[in-house]
């Protein structure tokens, strides 16, 4: 096919002639034929290079690397999420029931969660690709960390709580010092009574249980023996026994003493036998409690060996008031 002429009319002639290109021209179509096509060309590079088809092997497996990351965090933040579910959980518990039950003060939540972090403790992280994935999984795990630490404080303070508590309940005096089979009668209680001596009203600082002698007293708590012997006017042989945590108790007119001074007792030992010596009217067994250095009425400890139908024919006993065997 043959190149297309391009004519003009000439009005001087009167004729058409051929139109014949200059040369500028034509280099000016040439130049900018090749700068377009460089343009086109670069284009197309830029396109290709960012999609697939180009990729190098390297290239994929750092993909490859890129979306095993993703997914090992995701994975890792669902554990951390369970992680701090069960933490919270034991945290509740830890302030609503065990220091509760302890009489301890709650930890304040921001206490407990108290941040860690500093401006630059993780700036080593930033400027990466997934660098606030990565900034905030780190954050929440030192936030974790912290917290456990906190609670294991917590529950060692409650172990030793707990450890302190059983030693409490065990030292509270909480039995009857002469078992009841024992007994012949609960001859008088605290409170004022009638002086079988003097005949006078005077404050009874225990309460006296009538017994045959010989028969067996016991250690109402655990305790270490502060006193046993004569010594204490007219309570005859007598033992004292210093049971921590403000409590003491006292045994009276005993027949026989079967322990010693510094001696460390259990509840339920046999520390002495029923008598009538020192300033005593007939058999029986004196016996008191003090707390924090005042005596307090005993009938309130014996929750340890009687049911409550005998605390109630016991305490109505108790409250008569009539005269004291001491």
């Amino acid at each position: 096919m043959s190149k297309k002429v391009k004519y003009y009319y000439d009005t001087e002639s009167l004729a058409y002639r051929k139109i014949k290109p200059k040369k500028r021209t034509k280099i000016a179509y040439v130049l900018l034929f090749l700068v377009a096509s460089a343009l086109f060309g670069f284009l197309s590079f830029v396109l290709v290079m960012n999609t697939s088809y180009l990729e190098t092997p390297k290239d994929k497996m750092m993909k490859r690397e890129i979306d095993n990351m993703k997914i090992s965090y995701s994975i890792l933040n669902k554990k951390i999420e369970q992680l701090d579910a069960v933490l919270t959980s034991l945290e509740e518990r830890d302030n609503n029931l065990y220091r509760v039950y302890f009489n301890a003060n709650p930890i304040a939540q921001a206490d407990r969660r108290a941040g860690i972090i500093t401006q630059d403790r993780y700036r080593e992280l930033e400027g990466f690709n997934n660098a606030d994935l990565v900034i905030n999984t780190h954050k929440k795990v030192d936030e974790i960390a912290k917290a456990l630490v906190v609670q294991s404080r917590s529950l060692d303070a409650i172990l030793k709580m707990a450890k302190t508590k059983g030693r409490l309940l065990a030292s509270i005096p909480a039995i009857q010092p002469v078992k009841n089979e024992d007994l012949k009668q609960m001859a008088s209680g605290f409170g004022y009574r009638t002086d079988p001596f003097t005949k006078a009203r005077k404050m009874h600082e225990g309460m006296d249980f009538t017994a045959r002698t010989g028969t067996p007293i016991y250690a109402t708590g655990d305790g270490v023996v502060k006193r046993a012997d004569n010594g204490l006017s007219g309570y005859g042989n007598h033992i004292q026994i210093n049971h921590g945590y403000g409590y003491l108790t006292l045994y009276a007119h005993l027949s026989k003493i079967k322990v010693r001074p510094g001696q460390r007792v259990k509840r339920g030992d046999v520390i002495g036998f029923v008598g009538s010596t020192g300033r005593s009217e007939a058999p029986h067994l004196h016996y008191e409690v003090h707390k924090g250095g005042k005596p307090v009425n005993p009938i309130n400890f014996y929750y340890g060996n009687i049911s409550a139908a005998e605390y109630v024919v016991i305490s109505k006993i108790a409250n008569q008031e009539n005269q004291s065997l001491d």
